[in-house]
């Protein structure tokens, strides 16, 4: 399983970006995926993830209300739209995709990564 994130920007503070996540290879609708970020100096975090069956989502507390993960099964691409964005949103946001329909908020738990995207917000 290959994943390719993209969407990654500099934006000023309340702007919205969308990244989006395209999983090829050899993938499953027994999965769950997720997107994490990591700021300069700080470990990888949960930002939101989702159950490929089912669609069932999951937020960090963080994000609740301005960040919304989606998919369209159709073309292997898992969204999230950032909005009212925050300097402290600022990091590489990586999606990660799990065997198994349990969106897990550990990276451990993921199987595969995709390459990160940069998001800057400036205030």
């Amino acid at each position: 399983v290959q994943l390719q994130a993209s969407g990654g920007g500099s934006v000023q503070a309340g702007d919205s970006l969308r990244l989006s996540c395209v999983a090829s290879g050899r993938t499953s609708n027994d999965v769950a995926m997720g997107w994490f970020r990591q700021a300069p100096g700080k470990e990888r975090q949960f930002v939101a993830g989702i159950r490929w069956s089912g669609g069932n989502t999951y937020y960090a507390d963080s994000v609740k209300g301005r960040f919304t993960i989606s998919k369209v099964s159709a073309k292997n691409t898992v969204y999230l739209q950032m909005n009212s964005l925050r300097p402290e949103d600022t990091a590489v946001y990586y999606c990660g995709l799990r065997w198994g329909s349990t969106v897990h908020t550990a990276t451990q738990r993921y199987n595969f990564w995709g390459q990160g995207t940069l998001v800057t917000v400036s205030s």
